[in-house]
């Protein structure tokens, strides 16, 4: 066992729990395997169904520092990986320029100091035991990033023009989340192990809505619940451009409990709907669908 990590499936579904974040065998073995091989591990799901959660947890079990690259349209390497400070580079370059010969300035104002350390860098440097890196929703960055990021997801190491190759001090858990905008690189994939994360089942759910929710009432929790996956289930999810992740789920409950809601009926459901969804038609659609979501199961 490595001093500090959880030594088995089991013992990290038990210290995810304890943070508040309930994760299922599946999800747990490929956590599991992805920190004892050292690989990234790379999280596909819809929003909200706890990709960047449980990076956070694992970095609170662990007790780790987390280090986030958020990714986005337009993403330079600069931004990810350092830039150098100009400023501190032209202030040396002025005030030896006089007393050093030119390839002694060249390698003065390419020293470490000046350099400014992004978040790729700085999980690569970081002290042992190492950090958790988080690459946010890698699918928004366009596919030259992907190919920049290939040699830190296969050898943990990047390339400084100016100081050469830096690998990590101690070796980062990283994961990498999508939303699934677009397809990833296979060259990236094959870079790590990849679990697909769906909506929590509807037990899953209730134990996290009580965990997060604990003065929402046993039967208010359990409506919540048995509501949020019923509308996510079929027919009802094709009506909705966007289904409500679990971050919704445990917002409406502590909206009703807010409310001093016992239990829910169509008026209650309609005032918070905007807590469920962002959009107005999803809203427009809830409301047409509220009393057959609101009815009871029928008995196999």
């Amino acid at each position: 066992m490595t001093p500090g990590l959880p030594d088995s499936i089991s013992d990290w579904i038990g210290a995810l729990q304890a943070q508040g974040y309930f994760a299922d065998g599946r999800l747990a073995t490929a956590l599991h395997l992805a920190v004892r091989l050292g690989r990234p591990l790379l999280l596909e799901g819809e929003p909200g169904v706890g990709k960047t959660e449980l990076a956070k947890a694992v970095s609170r079990v662990l007790g780790r520092e987390m280090v986030r690259l958020q990714c986005y349209d337009g993403l330079e390497q600069r931004d990810a990986l350092y830039e150098w400070n100009h400023a501190a580079q032209l202030l040396h370059l002025r005030l030896a320029q006089q007393s050093s010969a030119p390839e002694q300035l060249e390698r003065e104002i390419y020293d470490p100091q000046y350099l400014i350390a992004r978040p790729l860098l700085k999980a690569l440097q970081a002290q042992p035991p190492g950090v958790v890196l988080l690459i946010d929703e890698v699918d928004r960055a366009d596919e030259p990033f992907e190919a920049f990021l290939l040699e830190y997801l296969g050898e943990y190491q990047v390339s400084i023009p100016e100081l050469g190759t830096v690998g990590a001090e101690a070796m980062p858990i990283t994961f990498l989340t999508s939303n699934r905008t677009r397809d990833l690189h296979d060259a990236v994939k094959r870079r790590c192990l990849f679990h697909f994360m769906d909506y929590p089942d509807r037990d899953r759910e209730l134990a996290i809505v009580r965990q997060h929710v604990p003065e929402a009432s046993a039967q208010l929790s359990s409506q919540v619940a048995a509501f949020v996956h019923k509308l996510r289930s079929q027919p009802y999810a094709d009506a909705f451009v966007r289904l409500p992740g679990i971050a919704e789920s445990v917002e409406w409950a502590k909206a009703l409990v807010a409310l001093n809601t016992v239990h829910l009926d169509p008026e209650v459901v309609d005032s918070t709907a905007g807590v469920l969804f962002k959009q107005k038609e999803d809203v427009a659609a809830l409301g047409s669908l509220t009393n057959d979501l609101l009815a009871p199961e029928k008995a196999a």
